[in-house]
């Protein structure tokens, strides 16, 4: 399988204005999810799961009840690549379906 191709956080985020580069000077982005309860939380998770299955890629997370914390870069590119934004593009759709914030 061919390694994917390093495209840097600031190419990312110039397509996913809800997330924002993350910090320590590492190649990533974030984002942070609010959600009604923690079934809608892990509900989300589990679509999110299904997908990053799908696609081979696997986002580092965390989830405290209501909330779901998201870290995406690509360890074979050492930095972010296309895997990133298509998952964080999943992402934000999954979201927005149910009504997160």
């Amino acid at each position: 399988m061919a390694r994917p191709e390093r495209i840097g956080a600031a190419q990312a985020l110039a397509r996913l204005p809800a997330w924002r580069a993350g910090a320590n000077g590492r190649d990533c982005i974030v984002r942070s999810f609010r959600f009604a309860d923690f079934n809608a939380a892990f509900g989300f998770m589990t679509r999110v799961a299904l997908m990053a299955d799908k696609l081979d890629h696997h986002p580092e997370w965390s989830n405290v009840y209501n909330r779901v914390e998201v870290v995406l870069t690509t360890h074979d590119a050492d930095g972010v690549s296309e895997l990133d934004v298509q998952l964080a593009a999943f992402m934000d759709k999954a979201a927005a379906e149910t009504g997160a914030d």
